[in-house]
């Protein structure tokens, strides 16, 4: 009796240990892997939902780093699947750093615009310029100019009042969007005007132009913010937040 009550507990925890596995968010995989690089930023690239009855979901995820000879850097990753939670986590936060890394070794989890966790106000890599209307925007030193194509900054650059925002009311603690936009949009994120800039061969924006896709994603949205709603208060207001970043 003895015997067989061990042998189911053993099975029980590999089979839990699988599941685990395969539930694992592929994000900390990526943390894993970037463990001896001094500073980087995790971008959230690209989405995709497969299938019909049955859904899989993909992301796909640029990363920024210094290298070892302290220059940057930028892969992007092949498609990854990942389970449904983190899917609907990240809805809203395409175009934007989901994770970074600074050289001290602090990690952000905290969804915002490229580079704001970590390089963008950090004096090492650049300084804040005035352009002729008085306003400020983030310029990168020579050798790390390369990141202001990185990050899209030439086209969409880092102002001081957006960097101030964040690192005031919401650094580590909440995701941002930036400002709304003249037509009540966002300026970064899912749908945003940054990432209709950035993000013209994207993927997901190609399918969400599909009307029937739009709606069945949306309704998987629903979904899962029913499912999810009786979590921890904070995050099902998060959840009630995501519909948001549809079609803007």
């Amino acid at each position: 009796m003895i015997q067989k009550l061990f042998v189911y507990l053993v099975l029980a925890s590999v089979f839990i240990s699988c599941g685990s596995d395969f539930e694992k968010n592929p994000v900390d995989n990526l943390i894993r892997d970037l463990s001896d690089v001094p500073a980087y930023s995790i971008i959230l690239h690209d989405m995709n939902v497969e299938g019909t009855v049955f859904e899989d979901y993909f992301h796909q995820y640029e990363i920024v780093k210094i290298n070892k000879n302290g220059e940057p850097e930028k892969t992007t990753t092949d498609w990854i699947q990942v389970p449904e939670e983190v899917f609907q986590k990240h809805i809203d936060n395409m175009g934007m750093e989901i994770v970074s890394k600074s050289e001290d070794g602090k990690l952000s989890k905290t969804a915002a615009p490229p580079g704001y966790s970590n390089f963008v106000g950090n004096e090492k890599y650049g300084r804040w310029e005035q352009n002729s209307n008085g306003s400020s925007f983030w310029q990168f030193y020579g050798q790390y100019m390369f990141m202001n194509s990185m990050f899209n900054m030439m086209a969409f650059p880092a102002r001081r009042s957006y960097y101030d925002t964040y690192r005031t009311d919401y650094y580590g603690r909440r995701p941002y969007y930036g400002p709304s936009t003249s037509t009540g949009g966002r300026t970064y994120g899912t749908g945003s005007t940054y990432t209709s800039r950035t993000s013209t061969g994207s993927n997901w924006k190609q399918k969400m132009t599909n009307s029937s896709f739009k709606n069945r994603v949306q309704n998987s949205v629903s979904r899962s913010n029913s499912r999810y709603s009786g979590s921890s208060s904070s995050s099902s207001g998060s959840m009630r937040s995501r519909g948001g970043g549809f079609g803007k």
